[in-house]
C-alpha cells in the first residue's frame, strides 16, 4: 500500500462496536471485492470492499472476515481468511500478507488460509441460528453486476436454508456514519493532499489549457503524496460544461473569460476527500462572476454553521434553500413572484441550485450514514452549494468537508485550501 500504516486499534474498536449490535448466537461474514478485468488478461486496480476494510484493515483481494462472538472455540470468535501466498505469486504479483503481517494490520489473532474457510465456516454455522449478510443498501447504490458477496449469499442460502438471516447494513450505516479520531485523521490527510493539488494548478491554469491537462496535474500531485489518485471520477468543466453536474469527459479547452469548475478529491488509505472550487480561467473574476461566487460562498458559510448535533437532514436542506433563495433574489435571477408561485415540491431556487447541499463522507465519497435521525458529533459532511446558469455558460460550486463537533460549529478539514476570490486571483497570477 502507498499509505502509511493505520493503528490496528481502529479496527479492533470497529469490530467491538459491530459485535455489540449482533444478535445472540449469530455470525457475520464480510468478503473482499472481486478483481475485475476489462478483457483478455489485464485487471483493473483492486479496490477493497469498504466494510471488510472498516472492520479489519485488510486491504487485499480474496480476504474473508468472520465474526462469531459466541463461538465455542474462543479462537473462532474473530477470524480473517487470506489466500496463502507462495514464491510464484510473490514473483509475479508481489508479496501478500503473511499471517504475522495480517495479525499486525487487523489486530485479529486467528488467521487462516482461504482453503480452510469451508470447513471452519460449516462448523461455526452448526453453532449459530442467524447469519448477517453484507448487502449493499446505500441510497445511491448502482448495482450493475454480481459481486463476490452476492455469490456468497446465494451459496449460503442454498446450503443452510434453515438459518435465519439479518442484514449488516443497518448496523454499519449507523457505525460508519460517526467517525473515530483515527478515521478523521485519514480524511484530513486526504484533504491536505487535495490542497496541494489545488495549489499546484492555480498558477498552471491559463486560456488555452485543456481540461485533461489540469486533471493530469492533480493526479501528479496526488500520487506523489501517497494517494492512489482521485477518490472519485473528477469533474473538471469549463464554460458551459460546468453546468453539467456530472460532467466527466474533461476534454474541452479552457477559454478566456470562462469559469472553471473542479470537483476533485484525493483518496488516502481508502478514505475520501471531496472538494469543489470554481476559478476564472483568465485569472481574474469579472464583476458578474465575483457576485455569483460570493453569493455561493455566503450560502456555504451559513450552511456550515447549521451542521451541529441534533440537526435534522430534511430541515437543514430546507433552511439552506431559504438562504439560497435570498441570494438568487439579490442577484435578480429570480423575483418575488417566482417565490410566491413556486411549487413546494420544486421551489424556485431549484432552477439554479438543483442538487443537495451535503452528504456523508468517509470510506466512500457518498458514505454510509443515517439520514433520518438527528446529526451526531463525529459525522463528516460535505457542504457544496452551487449556482448554475446555462444561458450564461456559467456554473459555480464551492465545497468543503467538515466534522460535526459536540459543541459549536464544525471543524473545516479544508480550511487551508484557498477559497476567497482575492486569494485565488493572487495565486493564479503569482
Amino acid at each position: 500500500m502507498k499509505y502509511l500504516p493505520i493503528s490496528n486499534q481502529l479496527f479492533i474498536k470497529n469490530r467491538k462496536k459491530f459485535i455489540s449490535e449482533m444478535k445472540p448466537n449469530s455470525i457475520a461474514v464480510f468478503n473482499s471485492n472481486d478483481v475485475y478485468t476489462p478483457g483478455a488478461d489485464t485487471t483493473l486496480p483492486f479496490h477493497q470492499q469498504r466494510d471488510i476494510f472498516y472492520l479489519s484493515g485488510a486491504d487485499q483481494e480474496e480476504s474473508i472476515l468472520v465474526l462469531c462472538p459466541n463461538a465455542v472455540n474462543p479462537k473462532h470468535r474473530e477470524i480473517l481468511f487470506l489466500t496463502e501466498t507462495n514464491e510464484h505469486i510473490a514473483i509475479w504479483y508481489g508479496k501478500k500478507y503473511s499471517k504475522e503481517e495480517a495479525r499486525e494490520v487487523s489486530g485479529i489473532e486467528t488467521i487462516y488460509w482461504l482453503d480452510e474457510f469451508d470447513k471452519v465456516f460449516a462448523d461455526l454455522m452448526s453453532e449459530v441460528d442467524t447469519i448477517y449478510f453484507n448487502t449493499n443498501e446505500h441510497y445511491r447504490s448502482a448495482i450493475e453486476m454480481e459481486s463476490r458477496e452476492d455469490r456468497f449469499i446465494k451459496t449460503v442460502k442454498n446450503k443452510f436454508p434453515a438459518h435465519k438471516w439479518e442484514r449488516s447494513f443497518p448496523i454499519l450505516s449507523k457505525l460508519r456514519g460517526v467517525k473515530e479520531p483515527e478515521e478523521i485523521e485519514q480524511i484530513q490527510t486526504a484533504c491536505d493532499i487535495t490542497n496541494k493539488g489545488f495549489r499546484r494548478i492555480l498558477p498552471f491554469v491559463k486560456p488555452g489549457i485543456m481540461e485533461y491537462e489540469i486533471e493530469a496535474e492533480f493526479m501528479h500531485e496526488f500520487l506523489r503524496n501517497r494517494s492512489k489518485g482521485f477518490a472519485y471520477t473528477p469533474i473538471i468543466g469549463s464554460g458551459y460544461s460546468a453546468c453539467v453536474l456530472h460532467y466527466i469527459e474533461n476534454n474541452k479547452e479552457c477559454k478566456a473569460g470562462d469559469m472553471l469548475l473542479m470537483d476533485v478529491g484525493a483518496e488516502y488509505a481508502n478514505y475520501s476527500s471531496d472538494m469543489t472550487r470554481t476559478i476564472p480561467v483568465s485569472g481574474k473574476f469579472t464583476d458578474r462572476q465575483r457576485a455569483i461566487y460570493n453569493a455561493v460562498l455566503r450560502v456555504k458559510n451559513e450552511a456550515t454553521k447549521m451542521l451541529v448535533p441534533d440537526t435534522l437532514w430534511n430541515e437543514y436542506h430546507q433552511e439552506v434553500g431559504k438562504i439560497m433563495t435570498s441570494e438568487l433574489l439579490n442577484l435578480k435571477l429570480i423575483d418575488k413572484a417566482d417565490v410566491q408561485n413556486e411549487d413546494p415540491a420544486w421551489p424556485a431556487y431549484k432552477k439554479y441550485f438543483m442538487h443537495g447541499t451535503s452528504h456523508h463522507l468517509g470510506l466512500d465519497t457518498h458514505d454510509y450514514g443515517e439520514l433520518k435521525t438527528p446529526m451526531k458529533a463525529g459525522m463528516v459532511f460535505t457542504v457544496e452549494p452551487g449556482i448554475y446558469i446555462p444561458k450564461e455558460s456559467l456554473g459555480l460550486r464551492i465545497e468543503d468537508d467538515v466534522v460535526i463537533q459536540e459543541k459549536g460549529e464544525p471543524i473545516n478539514l479544508m480550511k487551508n485550501i484557498p477559497i476567497e476570490a482575492e486569494e485565488i486571483e493572487d495565486l493564479m497570477n503569482s
